[in-house]
């Protein structure tokens, strides 16, 4: 568990599933995503962002805040395999996506401050994440956090040549330097 100021960041639990399929079905949380997600394909995804968690010791964790004790999203961390089609090599991404109604208040800066925080405490040297160019939102936050712009843009390659949200870029923070 991570706890910041304002956010709890957990284990995925059961109750989260509701909130989080209805999240993911939200266009305007998934407008950066190809598409939304139906409640099959939401509670897919949780299943396998826990199956990711037990595997690798970390994953993308469900995050309540603190006061109100409701689920609204995921942050973590992810470790992409070295057959990634990102990069030649392995590495660690950091993530985040919240409920529209968590927008603007600074909880996915505070939390993803909070898991770089617990990032360093597992010896990870350095930590990347990647977005559609067009998600000025996400690429505020990776820079809020520390992150730098690589400036080695790319075409995602788990979405379709020629859609609006192909080409990302990819930013990366250096941990315990």
């Amino acid at each position: 568990m991570i706890v910041t100021d304002r956010l709890i960041i957990r284990s995925w639990r059961e109750s989260d599933r509701a909130p989080f399929a209805k999240m993911s079905a939200d266009p305007q949380v998934m407008r950066f995503f190809p598409s939304t997600l139906s409640v099959a394909e939401a509670d897919h995804m949780v299943d396998k962002i826990e199956n990711y968690t037990k595997q690798q010791g970390m994953g993308f964790w469900a995050v309540e805040e603190k006061a109100t004790q409701e689920f609204i999203g995921f942050i973590g961390l992810n470790c992409l395999a070295e057959d990634n089609g990102i990069l030649p090599h392995s590495f660690v991404e950091i993530g985040w996506r919240l409920r529209a109604k968590s927008w603007g208040v600074g909880y996915a800066t505070e939390g993803a401050l909070g898991v770089l925080s617990y990032a360093k405490t597992l010896d990870i040297s350095e930590v990347y994440a990647f977005t559609a160019l067009i998600n000025a939102p996400s690429i505020r936050v990776m820079e809020k956090i520390g992150m730098h712009n690589t400036h080695q843009d790319f075409d995602h390659p788990n979405v379709d040549a020629g859609h609006r949200l192909q080409r990302h870029c990819l930013y990366k923070i250096f941990l315990n330097s």
